[in-house]
Formats: structure tokens, sequence, C-alpha cells
């Protein structure tokens, strides 16, 4: 039997796209960004809001605390920076 072959018209694999929102830019070239999500209980189907929080990498330093942002995976920058800022899609009033 032969492996599936694969295909070698894309340099990468796709990546991973969020939107959230920026909860902290205290430190350089960081900002904190939460997304949220709403899922049924699986028991009680009643609606449950969750977050995630994840560093991304941010250069000019350009976001600030309540922007609407979308960021996108990228390489690990550090121990814990995987997500990079791709734009800003709606600046805090």
């Amino acid at each position: 039997m032969n492996a599936p072959v694969q295909e070698k018209n894309h340099a990468r694999g796709a990546r991973k796209s969020k939107v959230g929102r920026v909860a902290s830019n205290a430190m350089r070239k960081t900002i904190v960004v939460v997304t949220e999500m709403q899922r049924a209980h699986p028991t009680y189907g009643k609606t449950m809001r969750r977050s995630e929080r994840f560093l991304a990498h941010d250069e000019e330093n350009s976001a600030g605390v309540g922007d609407l942002v979308r960021i996108t995976e990228t390489r690990p920058l550090s121990a814990r920076k995987r997500w990079r800022l791709v734009e800003i899609l709606e600046k805090a009033k």
C-alpha cells in the first residue's frame, strides 16, 4: 500500500485566526487578547460563556486596551507567546 501523496503547492499549513479584545498592553511588544465563546452546557443546555487569553506579538505597540483585534498563529516567540497581531478592527472609545 502506498502512503498518501502530500500536496507541495503550499509552503505552510493553514494558520488559525481569532478575533478578540485587548485586555492588557502593559508589556513591551506584547498584548493580552481575550476571546469569548458561547456554548450550550452538555447536560442542562444553558448557554455558558467561556473565555481564553492569548499573548500576541504587537511589533509597533499600536493596540490599546479595549481594541478589537485579529490575531493569527505564528512560530513560538517566547514561552507563552505563539500569536501575532494582524490588524486592529476597532479602536476603543
